[in-house]
């Protein structure tokens, strides 16, 4: 497969995950490595989202078999979300390992569970967006040792200093009174 290196910008207009597949359609077993790179608007969870304008590139390879096309490579992009810890600002890549069949739609012999075929084009574009979305994480940190905020001032722990007292649950209060009396003695 190409190397990291190696992403084309493609013109505007063009559809960038969309790959002609006749050649590779009249051999069974034969193969390709394909290289797309483009926009997918759009991509983002709760507090997390690939930003607008960066690109997901996919790295996959193309294999035919008797009545469709195996895809399997690795789909990457950029985000940036929120920790759900402190709030501060978080970002990282996403890089999702996928495997699909892509298989002729209508038919006897018609594959539920794979991606549609239409005449000799793929379109990449759902397998991409799919992976992205899965592999993008719900509840990011800042750092996996993040103190977060004061439940009482909101400062933020991990750069202010807080002098407040934790809070105390009125539920417990009889027993407070029981370890009070164990420490005077």
């Amino acid at each position: 497969m190409p190397g990291p290196d190696e992403v084309k910008i493609r013109p505007p207009g063009r559809r960038p995950f969309q790959v002609q597949v006749a050649a590779l359609r009249k051999q069974n077993g034969a193969t390709r490595d394909e290289r797309r790179d483009g926009v997918i608007p759009g991509l983002g969870a709760v507090s997390v989202v690939v930003p607008d304008g960066a690109p997901v590139v996919l790295d996959i390879r193309l294999s035919s078999y008797p009545g469709g096309i195996m895809a399997a490579g690795t789909v990457s992009a950029p985000w940036r979300g929120e920790c759900r810890r402190c709030g501060g600002p978080v970002e990282g890549m996403v890089v999702a390992e996928v495997r699909e069949r892509y298989a002729p739609v209508g038919g006897a012999d018609r594959d539920e569970e794979a991606y549609p075929l239409t005449g000799d084009e793929l379109d990449l574009e759902p397998l991409a967006r799919d992976a992205v979305l899965l592999e993008l994480p719900l509840a990011p940190l800042c750092a996996d040792d993040c103190r977060g905020l004061c439940p009482t001032c909101g400062a933020n722990l991990n750069t202010d200093p807080c002098d407040c007292a934790a809070p105390t649950d009125p539920r417990w209060a009889a027993l407070d009174v029981l370890r009070d009396q164990g420490t005077s003695t």
